[in-house]
């Protein structure tokens, strides 16, 4: 089994993308250390960060310890669980069918549950005026992807067979399910499951990463414009 000397340097901020890692590397037991990126202030567009993190979002890794023994810098939460999972040996299955199980979760919700999810949290919490089309439609679609987890959850534990970085890329985007209009109850296998990945140890530390910096960007104009106002320059 790898091991790890050096800690990883994690680049980030307390959100649902954030926690992914958090969780992961809690999960594998390896030293890191926390390097906030204040993202309603704008600190993911430092030159520093732009190296690491060329789409200027959070989070990103470096690895002192990477492949050959050299650093390396990875962005994009999903590429980041793979190759956490692949440099460790846990919760990314070697074997090709099983992997391919973990990778279409996962993908479903780099793709899918993340940003409708973001959606729905931008015009239900924080779009300047009222667009009803806009709040049914992504309520709607996550309700939808509320379906799809539940009907996949009805007859077995975890998404992709055990425990996986599937389930960990999923679970923090269900966490703010009441900002996105939705209602537990109405999709008891997917709230058994969040139950389940609520009472693991690691999951409720990296949750619990950077919490004293959560706050009401709803109530914080100047952040909303950093965050929501983004162009190519």
């Amino acid at each position: 089994m790898t091991t790890q000397t050096s800690p990883i340097q994690l680049h980030y901020w307390p959100t649902p993308n954030g926690w992914k890692i958090t969780i992961m590397l809690e999960e594998l037991g390896v030293p890191y250390e926390v390097k906030y990126v204040n993202i309603g202030k704008g600190e993911q567009f430092e030159p520093d960060f732009l190296e690491i993190a060329p789409n200027n979002r959070m989070p990103a890794i470096v690895d002192p310890e990477g492949p050959g023994g050299e650093p390396i810098s990875v962005f994009e939460s999903g590429a980041i669980l793979q190759y956490l999972g692949r440099k460790f040996g846990r919760f990314y299955p070697t074997d090709e069918r099983q992997r391919v199980e973990v990778d279409q979760w996962l993908f479903w919700q780099m793709g899918g549950l993340g940003p409708m999810a973001g959606q729905a949290h931008h015009f239900r919490q924080y779009a300047p005026e009222q667009v009803p089309y806009a709040i049914k439609r992504y309520t709607d679609e996550c309700n939808r992807l509320y379906g799809v987890m539940n009907r996949r959850l009805a007859e077995r534990e975890f998404l992709a067979g055990e425990y996986s970085i599937a389930d960990m890329a999923c679970v923090g985007w269900i966490r703010p399910y009441q900002n996105q209009g939705q209602d537990l109850n109405d999709f008891p296998n997917l709230k058994r499951w969040f139950e389940t990945l609520s009472a693991r140890p690691a999951v409720e530390k990296g949750w619990s990463v950077g919490q004293e910096f959560r706050n009401n960007l709803g109530d914080d104009k100047e952040a909303q414009k950093i965050l929501f106002g983004q162009r190519a320059q």
